[in-house]
């Protein structure tokens, strides 16, 4: 039998992503390799359109994380035409990316990665009465625990599998052997999994407040935001508070309490131990507080975090030799080129079988592979903890700190699958516990000062070039423009999923993905849970990370989708 092992589609992300890897006789992965397989995107689009247009468009590149886009391109274009917002747009703004976080955090930890850790069917053994006093070993307010309530829980689910459509119950690995949590710590998961589909509800409303809507806000413009009726309205800013307390409670007492609950259960579990093989760590200054950014950027390289390096734009390039576009040297983003050379498949035995795989040794993926420096970076909530971590800023060194003195884990567990997990919830309490200080800030401000726009300027006969770089929930985002005869001439987005799940580079060097994987141990190659498990970890989003299409609308490829998944 081969030991080539294929998963695809890794499904509960956004996107399409095919990961595979090889074995050796005791099942510990030798090598890995991850592919975006489905082409899609916006980048070639823009050129031609007006620049104000950008953010309108480019939040269109994913479901998700479209504010994430919107706010990153409306930057860039400022940047370019040094336009400088007011203050209350700035706030608001950060409002709005406090929002996006507690919703998107959240999600992910539940309805995307939760069942990596916790046995659904584990979960219709346990005992209610039992499942309600273990919930108080985490907190002593646990939200929708008691007795009853999780009672309640295992026969709503009990009832769901009865029906035979299991939905997102479906096709997974129940029962293998290193889901670690007890019959009653997995109902409380499960309990707080149906819990969070009502309150991530109200996560998207506290965007649509000052957003009109949610996914696909419509208030940032170039030059600021258009939201002045809501940022004057004090019903409108009560009711952004209110929600706000509503989920921050959720957070506190079902988030925060299940993620110790796993810390304790798999801080021993070997898979979960490692899944970090690159130690370069990218992050950028984010969240106005109004009075300074409550994270600072960094570079952190080979795991040194007494040696934290100031962000250069300048050293960020992406390489396409292991990609599907035309090779070519590494550029800079203002210089990308993005024209496809799709290559194909080619078969080979796994180990369900004969299949088509990925053409390792040439091109494999439709993700290109950036680099700063020349090297590979992982960014997202770990690297933006570990940089603030390093640089001493007090939020982190607190929060980190308290979460490592909770479970008697050592610093060096932050570099882990667990602690990428872990870096995530840290983050969202960092940023709920200091999310008033710029709600309190634009509350005094608009006593004295209404403004929240001014108009840019763009001078056809001048040429510009511009950035931004923000921190989003999945990490590090650049959007890069060229503007020419008051046009877009040329656009790049470097997304966070890009920096995560590229493929090698010109030099054979494994981006944060493929390298997570090397040395893991599979329990069952073809029930690869401990492969999920670390990729989800990053929270991939594989739509931001393909981002561009052909804007004449020839055909470039024919796709079949086998109606059973390997």
């Amino acid at each position: 039998m081969s030991n080539r092992v294929v998963v695809d589609p890794i499904t509960r992300i956004e996107g399409h992503l095919r990961v595979e890897v090889e074995v050796d006789e005791n099942n510990v992965i030798t090598d890995a390799w991850s592919s975006s397989t489905l082409w899609r995107g916006i980048e070639v689009i823009l050129k031609g359109r007006s620049p104000l247009d950008a953010g309108l468009i480019t939040q269109r590149i994913c479901g998700v994380c479209t504010f994430s886009h919107y706010r990153c391109a409306t930057e860039a274009v400022e940047n370019a035409l040094g336009v400088e917002i007011p203050l209350n747009a700035k706030l608001v703004r950060s409002l709005m990316q406090t929002s996006l976080y507690m919703h998107d955090h959240m999600v992910h930890f539940y309805h995307l990665h939760a069942l990596d850790w916790v046995d659904i069917v584990s979960a219709l053994s346990a005992d209610p009465a039992k499942a309600a006093q273990v919930a108080l070993q985490y907190t002593d307010k646990p939200i929708n625990a008691g007795e009853g309530e999780l009672r309640a829980v295992q026969e709503r689910v009990q009832g769901f599998v009865e029906t035979g459509k299991l939905g997102p119950f479906a096709n997974a690995y129940w029962g293998a052997g290193t889901y670690k949590l007890t019959p009653e710590q997995n109902l409380i998961a499960v309990s707080h999994y149906l819990k969070a589909l009502e309150v991530q509800r109200v996560a998207a409303e506290m965007m649509a407040i000052f957003g009109a809507k949610q996914p696909h806000p419509q208030s940032l413009v170039v030059g600021g935001v258009s939201c002045v009726r809501d940022v004057l309205s004090p019903a409108r800013l009560q009711e952004w508070k209110t929600k706000f307390h509503q989920v921050h409670d959720f957070i506190q007492r079902a988030y925060l309490p299940d993620v110790l609950m796993a810390a304790e259960a798999y801080k021993t579990e070997p898979s979960v131990l490692g899944g970090l093989g690159v130690k370069n760590f990218l992050a950028t200054p984010d969240f106005f507080m109004g009075d300074g950014w409550l994270f600072e950027g960094g570079v952190i390289t080979n795991g040194d975090l007494a040696n934290v390096q100031e962000v250069d734009p300048s050293l960020i390039e992406e390489d396409v030799t292991h990609a599907w576009y035309q090779d070519g040297p590494s550029r800079h983003p203002y210089d990308g080129v993005t024209e496809p050379n799709y290559t194909g498949f080619i078969e080979r035995d796994t180990v369900y079988g004969r299949l088509p795989t990925l053409d390792n040794d040439n091109k494999y993926s439709w993700v290109k592979s950036p680099r700063y420096n020349g090297q590979p970076m992982e960014v997202g909530p770990l690297a933006c903890l570990l940089v603030n971590y390093a640089k001493g800023t007090p939020a982190v060194v607190n929060a980190v700190n308290g979460l490592l003195e909770a479970t008697g884990l050592p610093v060096e567990a932050l570099f882990t699958t667990l602690g990428r997990t872990a870096a995530r919830l840290l983050q969202t309490n960092i940023i709920c516990d200091n999310a008033l200080r710029t709600f309190d800030a634009l509350l005094t401000n608009i006593q004295s000062d209404e403004s929240t726009y001014v108009e840019p300027i763009i001078d056809p006969d001048k040429e510009y070039v511009g950035h931004a770089m923000n921190e989003v929930p999945r990490g590090l985002l650049s959007h890069w423009i060229r503007i020419k005869g008051g046009k877009i001439e040329n656009y790049q987005a470097v997304v966070p999923t890009t920096w995560n799940s590229g493929p090698r580079d010109a030099n054979n060097v494994k981006g944060p993905y493929e390298a997570s994987l090397i040395g893991l141990k599979v329990e069952d190659p073809t029930k690869p849970l401990e492969i999920i498990r670390i990729i989800h970890s990053f929270d991939p989003c594989m739509a931001c990370a393909v981002h561009v299409m052909d804007y004449k609308g020839q055909e470039l490829s024919e796709y079949k989708v086998a109606p059973v998944a390997v």
